[in-house]
């Protein structure tokens, strides 16, 4: 007999959301330990809000929520909040029943914005590995480091001279200029002198632009640096190229601190460009992690490969297994660190630390964050690490 496609409505409702989720589902194990971690931080989540008032999002939901939207590359709160409302799967790992409501994304952006100032997204990040599944799978004294580029929301169009931004009407709070120390790379992108330094129309391109954001603009001949432009809608963004025969672009820096046997990230945080912010940021991240006179190891690409930083790593006891920099004329590292077994063992754990980069930008939502500031950016970054992290434990621990 051919069954019926007609529908009716029906009035009560005993779905359980418990039910619905597969029991083998790699989300119940994730889930579990996430509430752990959760739960160790009650403590730093009451002191953040006042005893009476009208309740707001428990912090609790707009944690997994926020770690939602990275498993699954939803790529905004407007659209993390449409598929709650109708998947089971989000609402059961987020906390909602079935008939509650979801919330409105300014409200949830806003309450998000509370987190920011306890630095929750590290606390998280350290609860995650002192976890008691977690810790015995970590190594805690072999490291590898390296830092990535972050893409800022800002357009090139926004990134005037600071006279022009400063005497905007809207114009930022504008940042002190990048220090004259920092490598050329992230310190300017020029173009050849091939028109003059006009316009169409004979007008100045920055004259053009304030009079037309979209007008069209010969920027050949033009020179634009950290030290005299800023952008107006991200002033805390700063033009970088990653590397030679690469665009400039208006980025953050990344930076993750690996433990070499899982390849679990056990630290991060997000700076701005300089030429010395990777290795002043590796050498923050290191000193965290030392304990006693244990030696540490440190693997690193070659662009770690600098007499400073390699004296500072030996003056804290730990081990540079840094790639040598064949460019230069003497490499900071020399035979007394490559002969040992060691380091060539480091060379190889160290590639991969690009793994979290790549699963980032290709699924967290790290291409190019729809957030400006380095706070609100490290909130991002911090936390789609600890993801990266947790998508990895089901199999790990089941190893």
């Amino acid at each position: 007999m051919r069954g019926s496609d007609l529908r009716s409505g029906e009035l009560f409702s005993y779905i359980d959301l418990e039910e619905r989720v597969p029991a083998k589902h790699p989300l119940r194990k994730i889930r579990q330990i996430v509430n752990d971690v959760l739960q160790s931080l009650d403590g730093e989540f009451a002191g953040l809000y006042a005893v009476d008032g009208r309740p707001s999002i428990p912090p609790e939901r707009l944690l997994r929520a926020s770690l939602l939207q990275a498993f699954y590359t939803i790529r905004s709160e407007r659209q993390l909040m449409e598929q709650l409302d109708y998947n089971l799967l989000y609402r059961w790992f987020v906390g909602l029943g079935i008939d509650d409501p979801v919330w409105v994304p300014t409200v949830f952006t806003k309450n998000r914005d509370r987190l920011l100032e306890a630095d929750v997204a590290k606390q998280v990040l350290s609860r995650l590995l002192a976890h008691q599944e977690v810790s015995p799978l970590l190594s805690d004294e072999h490291f590898c480091v390296d830092g990535t580029q972050l893409q800022a929301w800002a357009s090139m169009k926004s990134f005037v001279p600071r006279e022009t931004a400063a005497t905007s009407e809207d114009g930022p709070e504008l940042p002190p200029p990048a220090g004259l120390d920092a490598e050329p790379i992230a310190q300017s992108e020029e173009t050849t002198p091939a028109g003059g330094e006009q316009a169409a129309g004979g007008v100045a391109p920055d004259e053009q632009e304030r009079r037309d954001r979209n007008a069209e603009v010969n920027f050949h001949g033009l020179k634009r640096s950290n030290a005299t432009h800023v952008s107006t809608t991200d002033p805390e963004a700063r033009l970088y190229r990653k590397g030679q025969g690469k665009e400039a672009k208006l980025s953050y820096l990344g930076h993750t601190l690996m433990e070499n046997r899982t390849g679990l990230i056990v630290e991060a945080s997000v700076t701005a460009v300089s030429g010395y912010a990777e290795r002043e940021a590796a050498l923050v991240m290191i000193e965290s992690h030392r304990s006693g006179r244990r030696r540490l190891t440190l693997g690193a690409d070659k662009g770690y490969d600098a007499a400073g930083f390699v004296k500072d790593l030996r003056a804290i006891n730990v081990t540079p297994h840094i790639a040598q920099n064949d460019t230069r004329r003497r490499s900071a590292i020399d035979g007394r660190t490559t002969r040992h077994p060691g380091y060539a063992v480091s060379q190889q754990k160290r590639k991969r630390i690009e793994e979290p980069f790549g699963w980032g930008k290709t699924i967290g939502g790290l291409v190019r964050p729809m957030l400006r500031g380095v706070a609100r950016l490290g909130f991002k970054f911090i936390l789609t690490m600890v993801a990266y992290n947790l998508i990895r434990l089901p199999k790990l621990l089941a190893a």
